[in-house]
């Protein structure tokens, strides 16, 4: 099978198109023919040997995507042959989704929304699965005031399309360029809801779009400064959400002097325990809501086929914050 490989930790130079053993699924995993990868940036963390390489179980990188099951295990249960999937891998395939071919446990799987397209479909799995949990965990009522920093990402817009879908209204969401704030406006949230995080005024634009109130929640996707503001911001014993791993010493004190609480969002942390069903589970519940017209699908750029220069290309995107609110997506064909 072709595959893109990382040869080194390091610069984009150091991927190469090769070609690679296709993989033999064992009883409890399907071998999937890939159509589409998404890019997330922990691709690159991973590229330039940071915290998330220590997961590293291939030199192909790529942690979701969709394709179609062409082989099953004697142990696989309810998927077959010819059906549509998406797939969140994590580390956990034979290899990453930089390739036309993955085997991986069945439980990480759900079957694809039948009314988009596998493009879309790659770009749901970890944006998608992150934001159920920070969802879920939060267990907020409808009367929260929500925070939710850096908005116009994956994350971001899938957790404010969940809030939205069960009717909750007082959100506020922060969002750097015109492309980003429109991305928030077509899935749903009011104009006045949405803070641009460049305004030199950021931190009082945030409270006053809230009334001039702290909030419940704060969710922080950004990290680094903003992850202050995001404490700041915060009300005493309120809930920050941590989904970057990436608050700064100054903005950890704060939320200590406000007796606040700390909900570490790990998409690891299942598989930590070996839960790998939740992973499939989840992406079935997300993909119901797709197919119920619920929430939208992700808006994707699809940037090229699996070719090196699709990836580098993909890579210095995801670098310099060049997504304006649409998930990077590699089409695949077999070569």
């Amino acid at each position: 099978m072709k595959a893109i490989v990382l040869n080194a930790f390091g610069a984009v130079t150091n991927f190469s198109m090769a070609e690679l053993p296709l993989p033999v699924p064992g009883a409890a995993e399907v071998l999937i023919e890939l159509k589409a990868s998404a890019f997330n940036p922990i691709d690159y963390q991973m590229r330039k040997g940071l915290r998330e390489s220590k997961l590293m179980r291939s030199p192909v990188l790529g942690r979701e995507c969709s394709g179609i099951v062409v082989q099953t295990g004697a142990e696989v249960e309810g998927f077959f042959p010819g059906d549509d999937v998406i797939v969140m891998s994590g580390s956990r395939g034979s290899n990453g989704s930089y390739a036309t071919f993955m085997t991986l446990d069945y439980h990480f799987i759900a079957r694809k929304p039948k009314n988009i397209s596998f493009e879309m479909a790659a770009a749901i799995p970890a944006s998608g699965t992150t934001a159920w949990q920070a969802f879920t965990r939060m267990a907020c009522h409808r009367e929260s005031r929500i925070f939710i920093n850096g908005a116009a990402g994956g994350v971001g817009r899938f957790l404010i399309s969940l809030l939205l879908a069960h009717g909750f209204e007082r959100i506020v969401a922060s969002a750097g360029s015109e492309e980003s704030q429109a991305a928030l406006k077509r899935i749903g949230l009011p104009a006045a809801q949405i803070v641009d995080y460049k305004d030199p005024g950021f931190e009082k634009l945030i409270l006053t779009a809230n009334d001039d109130q702290y909030f419940d929640y704060s969710v922080d996707l950004v990290g680094g400064r903003q992850s202050e503001i995001a404490a700041d911001v915060l009300k005493v014993n309120g809930i920050y959400v941590d989904i970057t791993f990436l608050a700064t010493a100054a903005a950890r004190a704060t939320l200590f002097d406000k007796g606040c609480v700390v909900l570490n969002i790990s998409g690891y942390a299942y598989a930590m325990e070996n839960k790998v069903s939740w992973y499939g589970n989840t992406l079935a519940r997300i993909c119901n809501l797709i197919e119920e017209d619920r929430i939208l699908a992700p808006e994707i750029n699809i940037l090229g086929g699996l070719n090196v220069e699709t990836v580098q290309m993909a890579h210095r995107l995801m670098e310099a914050n060049q997504l304006y609110g649409k998930k990077l997506i590699m089409r695949i064909e077999r070569i």
